[in-house]
């Protein structure tokens, strides 16, 4: 009951943030449909420990802060490489294993991965992912494993 109400005003504050309409109309509306939604999961039986994501808790911001600087400093890099006279990169694919327990804290481990730039996720079956890097610098598996220890610690909180 408690996951469905937190979901509830979860939605209907993203609803709000969204859609910049104060009316009220328009409020009752939105209220409606996070209702709505989450009555429909709650239905579907969907409404568990997994269907609160590690988003929608406080104690990811610092990732998420973390997250958007390496996405910068990906992307800079990125366009060093594009920008260059002379094209030359070694794409890499590597090997992760994750270290997460939890099926969320595994796909926020691989979108993670995939929304840096250079690097896609590529696979992630037989628990491990493939990960597939426009130059071997990509692929390094230090900065690999800190992000992985990174998403670990916000999962185990």
């Amino acid at each position: 009951m408690l996951r469905g109400l937190f979901l509830a005003l979860g939605l209907f504050g993203l609803w709000l943030l969204l859609s910049g309409v104060y009316k009220p109309l328009w409020i009752g509306l939105g209220a409606a449909s996070a209702i709505a939604v989450t009555f429909l999961l709650a239905r579907m039986d969907v409404l568990d420990s997994e269907g609160v994501p590690l988003q929608m808790r406080t104690s990811t911001l610092p990732y998420w802060a973390w997250l958007q600087a390496e996405i910068v400093k990906a992307n800079i890099a990125v366009t060093r490489i594009l920008l260059r006279p002379k094209l030359d990169i070694s794409p890499a694919i590597t090997r992760v294993k994750p270290t997460q327990t939890t099926d969320i804290g595994r796909v926020t481990f691989a979108n993670s991965i995939t929304l840096t730039p250079g690097t896609v996720t590529v696979d992630a079956d037989g628990g491990e992912f493939i990960v597939h890097a426009i130059d071997e610098a990509f692929a390094d598996p230090d900065g690999l494993a800190d992000m992985d220890r990174r998403v670990t610690e916000i999962e185990q909180r």
